[in-house]
């Protein structure tokens, strides 16, 4: 069967429904449905019962925020369901769920027996990238769920790199580093999937082979605030002194990180980048500054110190 492009977004799957006012949903009863043959029953929106519907087993989406949930609840209470969510048949008066799984699950906490739904005839590789797709075009997945998506793309759809980006429009180089993501230990993954950290964050991380440096690496980032760019200095100084074949060892480690962490103070408090740099005898420290006013405050502030 010929893989249908979703580049363009979901236009091309709800085009039916979506920028137009949605009719007055046909009540999916038995005797209704029997009277439909099965080109009647997909690309319609007909009204079913919520128990009718079972999760969407593709879902890429692990995490619902329970408050907002409520909210969507209260909004479907008092307003009723304004966008009918999307489902496919799957036998008699049974469907499954392809988007629209907060609205279901708001829906279920209203007490609600009957929701709108877009009935779609599609198999399994588009349930896939359409729900992949949904939520990342809306924004609501965090990054380990757009790279277990793609992953899944990849894995159950048989596609290749290139395939899934075209799919979820997103350019190849995009697929590949989210799906990096997936090599990292699973307590910096929990760190991203809870925006304690930034996708930055986590790529710089990536490439330290050391799961105790990368903990300690996370700590700093969480607790100094550390940018991109100072993380990037970190994992390169480390690696530079693992090119230049010095022997890596607990305590060596730590009076490098000690470093960074006082490269970091000093940042903070004069509000400019810092290097420290370790020598065979002392060592150096590079203060930044980007103009003449800027050179003039730090000496204000090294005269204050004095």
């Amino acid at each position: 069967m010929a893989k249908k492009v979703l580049g363009r977004g979901l236009g091309a799957y709800f085009q039916d429904v979506e920028g137009t006012k949605s009719p007055e949903p046909t009540l999916a009863t038995k005797d209704v449905l029997e009277k439909m043959d099965s080109r009647e029953k997909v690309n319609v929106i007909l009204s079913v019962p919520v128990a009718s519907i079972r999760a969407n087993p593709f879902q890429p989406r692990q995490d619902f925020d329970e408050i907002k949930l409520q909210e969507l609840a209260d909004s479907i209470r008092e307003l009723g369901l304004i966008q009918p969510v999307t489902v496919r048949h799957i036998g008699e008066e049974r469907y499954e769920l392809i988007s629209g799984e907060r609205r279901l699950r708001a829906c279920r906490m209203t007490g609600l027996e009957y929701i709108p739904a877009y009935i779609r005839d599609v198999n399994d590789d588009e349930i896939i990238a359409m729900a992949l797709v949904e939520n990342i075009q809306r924004e609501q997945l965090n990054p380990i769920e757009t790279a277990l998506g793609y992953k899944r793309l990849l894995d159950e759809c048989s596609l290749t790199q290139e395939e899934v980006a075209g799919r979820v429009g997103k350019n190849r180089t995009t697929v590949t580093n989210m799906l990096r993501l997936l090599n990292l230990p699973a307590f910096i993954q929990a760190a991203l999937k809870q925006n304690r950290i930034t996708i930055g964050h986590a790529r710089a991380l990536i490439t330290v082979e050391n799961e105790r440096v990368q903990q300690q690496l996370l700590d700093r980032i969480i607790d100094q605030d550390l940018s991109v760019r100072q993380v990037e200095d970190a994992v390169k100084h480390l690696a530079d002194r693992k090119k230049g074949g010095q022997k890596k060892n607990s305590k060596k480690d730590q009076k490098d990180l000690e470093l960074l962490q006082l490269a970091s103070t000093l940042q903070n408090k004069f509000s400019t980048r810092v290097h420290i740099k370790r020598k065979s005898q002392g060592g150096e420290i590079k203060i930044e500054y980007y103009s003449d006013e800027e050179l003039e405050r730090l000496l204000s502030l090294f005269e204050g110190v004095s």
